[in-house]
């Protein structure tokens, strides 16, 4: 049977409209936004930061959840696996996509195909922490003293592969030294050892710097092409004669693929609008690192650049996941 050209013309407005009221109907249930890491690190905080001004802005509440373990790939199956409905988001460091697919020879889901960059949220900084008792007052006896003692120190991180592990690999390559890495189930247990002594120094993604301005740790320089803002006066590694020095990861959001365009450029204005207001970018000055506002296409963008540049290191190292 053939449909009248009016009636079938009538029939796609009705679904275009049905379409847009359902875009213009988004968001009408809470929001969930799953962490990859455990509750205290960067990951964590960034997520909460941003969640309670976006609830706001949406009108609808946004509750964050920690699904850590195997370097972020744990939470990011369950959102790569979720229903892309525009209910489920990731927030996640870019070791997921940029250092993940290097160090593990099977992941469970694609971090290119099965998920798709929604907004940046932070350039995330990672500063050398040590354990104040230590003899070395600055970087250049620090590496000096790694020289002096092969092996009798040991370095924390969040787990093998994570951005902190890199510097901690970086540094060892670059000056020509030693130490033993110890690989924690996230930042923050990392960052407890440090403070009671079990472990010697950390690259640390800015959750410890309270500690720093308590005195109760020592920062002795910062892993970024520049200084931080938060301690202009700390040098960064590469001041120091490690050339080229960078380890700064992006923090952002991802939702599944296929998701709707419509909800993922909703998310990044409302993302980005937040990210440029003063609350925001003094928390993530506090955290040590910068508020960063891209558009999808940008982030996805420095997702590659970094895949680039921390493949080297991992082929380099022969760094391998838990």
């Amino acid at each position: 049977m053939t449909i009248p050209r009016r009636t079938a013309l009538a029939t796609l407005a009705a679904f275009a409209t049905v379409g847009t009221a359902q875009a213009q109907a988004w968001p009408a249930k809470p929001i969930r936004v799953v962490v990859n890491f455990p509750p205290g690190g960067a990951a964590d905080q960034i997520a909460r930061a941003v969640g309670t001004p976006l609830s706001e802005a949406l009108g609808q509440p946004v509750v964050v959840e920690n699904r850590g373990g195997a370097n972020g790939n744990i939470g990011g199956e369950a959102v790569a696996k979720a229903a892309p409905d525009g209910y489920t988001f990731l927030m996640s460091s870019g070791g997921m996509v940029s250092v993940n697919p290097h160090i593990y020879a099977r992941m469970p889901f694609d971090p290119v195909r099965d998920i798709v960059p929604v907004a940046s949220a932070a350039r995330v900084l990672v500063y050398l922490l040590v354990r104040p008792d230590l003899p070395p007052k600055n970087i250049a006896e620090f590496i000096a003293y790694l020289k002096a003692n092969p092996g009798k120190l040991s370095y924390g991180s969040p787990g093998n592969g994570s951005s902190p592990h890199l510097a901690g690999e970086m540094m060892k390559a670059q000056a020509n030294v030693f130490a033993v890495h110890v690989p924690y189930r996230g930042a923050a247990p990392a960052l407890q050892d440090l403070l009671a002594g079990q472990i010697d120094y950390f690259f640390d993604p800015g959750i410890g710097l309270n500690q720093v301005r308590a005195g109760k740790l020592r920062l002795l320089a910062v892993g970024s092409p520049r200084r931080s803002p938060a301690f202009p006066d700390v040098p960064t590694l590469d001041e120091a004669g490690l050339k080229g020095f960078d380890a700064d990861t992006v923090f952002g959001f991802y939702a599944p693929a296929g998701t709707p365009a419509e909800v993922i450029a909703r998310l990044n204005r409302e993302i980005n609008r937040i990210l440029q207001t003063a609350p925001l970018r003094e928390r993530m000055l506090a955290l040590g690192g910068e508020a960063l506002p891209l558009t999808p296409e940008q982030f996805h963008q420095r997702a590659e650049e970094d895949s680039k540049r921390f493949g080297a290191i991992i082929r380099e190292r022969g760094i391998r996941g838990d």
